[in-house]
């Protein structure tokens, strides 16, 4: 008897998939195209009432994953509408790879850094210093002294970059990440008396297993030491949850960014872990900002100290995934970016105890383009100081301190993935004044950070380089 329903269940599922393979190949994707996208996209994609589809830079993402999803559900506060519910997924696939297909040369293509950027207040040299060596994403840069950074990567730990050349040979000793969807190594800061103790500290999520498995429970962890030569010593962990609150990875998001304030305290986040009913839970680390001495101590002024059942270390509650995290230089204010689901990516200040909303209230929808809620405000949950819609997918953000960029001062630089740009932002008080995109279309932008030597140092992703901006005169 089981045998035979195996068996029946075998035929079922491969006559389910040739009446699939069958389907696919009777659709007529130039058609398709003819039928529903011309008339905006022109007969030969070269225009029409809206964008052609046959060009360079493409404003909403240019590879495939994220062409179909806007093809499928459409691209908020355009005009580009849901075509997943005319005419199917199949259908849209097929568009997809015919529009890919059709172009000069493939959207995912790796363009070559210009040598010159026009901004609005300086024309950039730019200087592509590691093109070649990294195994995986860089993730977060940080200078420790005029010649040497530190680089994190995605799926392997942390490197020297010397005089703007990568070191063939990474760092021992650094634990595993886990290696699925969106964990991985993340962020690293310094101690703010790095000069004289050394202290290297690192956030990345921990698995209790196979790091390599999706079912493998893991979190985010803060851990510090030192890197003595290629080698990671002193280890010491600053941030770990029980096992128990352990989950399975699934796609993330996880975080996450660390901050050294001007006190000394370290503030750091972990991203909502897609599980969104842990985000307004004291109890659960998921969805939050927090805030800890540099040994990992928890400050007594704590907005949850206290609080039955709630970690202690909760600064501020209710966010996605931050990506970005810096300090004001003249207010103080914490300004983060908060990356967003399908729209809905956030500018925010963070303040003691404050909770933003998420998934309660959100300006975004989820990847389905199915609602996550019907809220967009709510008592007693922040609003953020702008949002975006459509997602740029905001990354990292730094305010510039230097001499280099004198017209920059105070003004804050944020990256962005899928938009693959650099914005500069005027901030006044907690308003956002002028916006300015000075890249676009050369990778996905994962850390900016000002070096030693006031010049903008970029992570770039799709390509693995790190980039250098410097003024040509000021």
């Amino acid at each position: 008897m089981c045998r035979l329903l195996v068996l029946l269940l075998f035929v079922s599922s491969t006559h389910a998939q040739e009446d699939e393979e069958e389907s696919k190949a009777s659709i007529n994707p130039a058609i398709l195209y003819k039928t529903y996208c011309a008339n905006c996209h022109g007969v030969n994609m070269e225009g029409a009432q809206h964008a052609p589809l046959i060009k360079d830079v493409w404003l909403y993402g240019r590879d495939r994953t994220h062409m179909l999803r806007n093809l499928m559900y459409g691209i908020a506060n355009t005009d580009m509408i849901s075509w997943a519910q005319v005419i199917g997924d199949a259908e849209c696939e097929s568009l997809i790879d015919y529009i890919i297909e059709s172009q000069d040369r493939p959207p995912t293509e790796i363009k070559t850094f210009p040598t010159v950027l026009h901004t609005e207040d300086y024309d950039l040299q730019v200087e592509a210093l590691v093109e070649d060596g990294f195994r995986t994403a860089p993730w977060g840069i940080e200078f420790v002294d005029d010649r040497r950074a530190l680089i994190t990567e995605r799926r392997e730990g942390l490197r020297w970059m010397v005089d703007g050349v990568l070191d063939p040979e990474p760092i021992h000793g650094i634990p595993v990440a886990t290696h699925y969807g969106d964990s991985g190594m993340f962020d690293l800061a310094l101690h703010p008396d790095y000069s004289t103790n050394g202290r290297v500290y690192i956030s990345y999520v921990h698995p209790l297993g196979d790091p390599d498995s999706r079912d493998t429970p893991a979190m985010t962890r803060v851990i510090r030491g030192r890197v003595n030569g290629h080698q990671w010593v002193d280890q010491e962990t600053i941030f770990k949850v029980d096992e128990k609150l352990h989950i399975s990875p699934g796609r993330g998001p996880w975080g996450s960014r660390m901050l050294f304030d001007k006190d000394g305290y370290l503030l750091f986040s972990i991203g909502d872990s897609t599980k969104l009913d842990h985000v307004q839970l004291l109890s659960r680390p998921s969805g939050k900002v927090f805030r800890v001495f540099a040994d990992g101590m928890i400050p007594e002024d704590n907005p949850f100290v206290g609080y039955e059942g709630a970690f202690e270390a909760i600064y501020a509650i209710g966010n996605r995934n931050i990506q970005g995290m810096d300090q004001h230089p003249l207010t103080g204010d914490y300004w983060t970016t908060e990356h967003g689901p399908m729209g809905g990516d956030e500018l925010n200040v963070i303040e003691k105890g404050k909770n933003y909303g998420w998934p309660v209230i959100t300006h975004g929808r989820d990847y389905t383009g199915e609602p996550i809620s019907l809220l967009t405000h709510r008592e007693g949950m922040e609003q953020p100081v702008k949002y975006w819609v459509p997602s740029p997918a905001l990354c990292p953000l730094e305010f510039y301190t230097g001499n280099l960029f004198p017209k920059w001062k105070n003004h804050a630089l944020l990256g962005a993935l899928k938009f693959e740009e650099v914005r500069r932002v005027v901030i006044q008080g907690v308003e956002v004044v002028s916006e300015e995109v000075i890249l676009k279309g050369y990778g996905r932008v994962r850390d900016v950070k000002f070096g030693p030597d006031g010049a903008l140092y970029l992570c770039i992703n799709r390509p693995e380089l790190i980039v250098r901006l410097t003024p040509m005169s000021h």
